[in-house]
């Protein structure tokens, strides 16, 4: 009887260590107090795709984050509400060459491929694909127009940190702790004939938006405070 008493015992401890190796791979993100008492609110807590539209083939919520994983090649995921002025805070992880790019100010786009709004680059900057890119076109950078300052990325694998906050015409973008990005769409533009100023540099409002590049990335821990 005791023989029987003690795999029993081992059997339960068993299922209560798998429950709870199941439950830390998809946690619930939490506003800190701290955010909390800001004005942040929650765009994805690990949980729900429900703040979310379009692109949900390849966008897929698995282990608490949200995954690109392209069949395609290209495809974009958007917040269903729309923002003007925000400090918007999230985490990412690379995989090897990963492409991808974070949209401000979007409009939702309804085909399956295409671009409508402002575009900061996601990107591996140490794959040696893209060692000859221009300034502009690495990770952070306000794409072809404002370049990030570079090395600040963790290596591929390991999860960043990125504060982008949008007021107005200034665009500032935190990696890890270190200001990338920090400049004027006014000022950055001043010597560019008018006829070639896009029109999506300038929207004043839109979505948040995944743009998907044909590569592997994820992400957690979104959130986001909007500015008066």
């Amino acid at each position: 009887m005791k023989k029987y008493l003690f795999f029993a015992l081992l059997l339960l401890l068993g299922l209560s260590c798998s429950s709870t190796k199941f439950k830390s791979q998809t946690h619930q993100f939490k506003l800190s107090k701290q955010e909390q008492r800001e004005g942040f609110k929650v765009l994805f807590d690990g949980t729900s795709l429900s703040q979310w539209t379009s692109n949900t083939d390849e966008y897929y919520l698995e282990d608490g984050y949200i995954v690109m994983k392209p069949t395609s090649g290209y495809g974009n995921l958007y917040t269903k509400e729309e923002f003007d002025n925000f400090i918007l805070r999230f985490e990412f992880l690379l995989t090897p060459e990963a492409n991808s790019g974070l949209g401000i100010r979007h409009k939702i786009i309804t085909g399956s491929t295409g671009y409508d709004g402002m575009e900061l680059q996601i990107l591996d900057n140490t794959a040696p694909i893209y060692a000859d890119l221009k300034p502009y076109q690495y990770h952070g950078s306000v794409y072809g127009w404002i370049p990030a300052k570079r090395g600040f990325l963790k290596p591929v694998g390991e999860w960043n940190f990125q504060e982008v906050i949008a007021n107005g015409n200034k665009i500032k973008v935190t990696l890890n702790g270190s200001v990338i990005v920090d400049g004027d769409l006014e000022e950055v533009v001043r010597s560019t004939p008018e006829n070639k100023i896009p029109k999506t540099l300038f929207y004043k409002k839109g979505s948040i938006a995944f743009l998907g590049h044909d590569s592997v990335v994820k992400f957690r821990n979104i959130r986001i405070k909007e500015l008066k």
